[in-house]
């Protein structure tokens, strides 16, 4: 089995973890959450590089074998140069599901609600030009959901200010009246319920963790680490409140805990 490492800003790689928890059960998993320094999508671009890159070090010394960037904007900002870094290790990113939403999109207008720093990256700009060899016609709404993610990670998922905040970035799709709405950051899909409030139900939602999982796979095979074994450790680790990012994971994903030991560290990574 491998020991395979998650890391996000907080607590939206969750959603991921949740995600690989499905599929690939039978491993060891390292869950980082670096609360003390959320959210990324705000700060610089060489910041959130370099701190990428000293996390991605930090679980490879905690025996992980492969990594998940659970984050859209430090996999934006710096996978490329976290796989130049570390060429023997599996490192697999996270993007705007941009591409499913062209092909399952009817009325071709498509939101995308991201980070700013997600939105602003060549990552993206790259995402959206490799788009134009699909030959499609889809108009795009791109939206910063600038202080949504404060709000996540307080617990604040119903909160009156949080669906406020979420109705006015919202609004410019709906006015677009969109029927595909990509969700470009890992802690958005806690918002799902109350996006579907707000948008209704019949806009489609594009979360792209299943996809991210998939190719997790794919690695372990290539690399041989793909095994079948009992289910085994997550262990969650903060670098601001392990008991809060407990607290959450059985708020927020409790069945992904009832067959797997759960183990839980504050740690200072500088």
């Amino acid at each position: 089995m491998a020991t395979i490492g998650v890391f996000d800003s907080g607590i939206g790689g969750l959603t991921v973890l949740n995600e690989a928890l499905r599929q690939a059960p039978s491993h060891h998993y390292v869950y980082l959450a670096d609360s003390a320094n959320a959210p990324y999508g705000e700060k610089s671009s060489d910041w959130v590089a370099a701190r990428s890159l000293d996390l991605c070090h930090w679980l490879v010394r905690e025996g992980c074998q492969a990594l998940i960037i659970a984050c859209n904007t430090a996999t934006a900002e710096a996978i490329a140069h976290i796989r130049h870094e570390m060429p023997a290790i599996p490192i697999i990113g996270i993007e705007p599901g941009v591409k499913p939403a062209v092909h399952k999109s009817q009325n071709h207008k498509i939101g995308v609600l991201a980070t700013q720093n997600t939105l602003k990256s060549d990552k993206f700009k790259a995402l959206l030009d490799g788009l134009e060899g699909l030959g499609h016609d889809c108009k795009l709404i791109t939206q910063a959901g600038s202080g949504l993610v404060p709000l996540i990670e307080s617990g604040a998922l119903n909160a009156p200010e949080t669906e406020a905040l979420l109705r006015e970035h919202l609004a410019p799709m709906q006015a677009a009246e969109i029927d595909t709405l990509v969700l470009g950051c890992t802690h958005y899909p806690f918002l799902a319920p109350l996006i579907k409030k707000i948008i209704g139900t019949e806009v489609e939602i594009i979360d792209t963790s299943e996809a991210v999982v998939k190719q997790l796979c794919r690695k372990l095979e290539e690399h041989h680490l793909l095994q079948s074994a009992p289910p085994r450790i997550i262990h969650l680790y903060s670098t601001l409140d392990a008991e809060g990012l407990l607290a959450h994971a059985k708020q927020l994903i409790p069945a992904a805990f009832e067959q797997h030991s759960v183990q839980t560290s504050t740690v200072f990574i500088s």
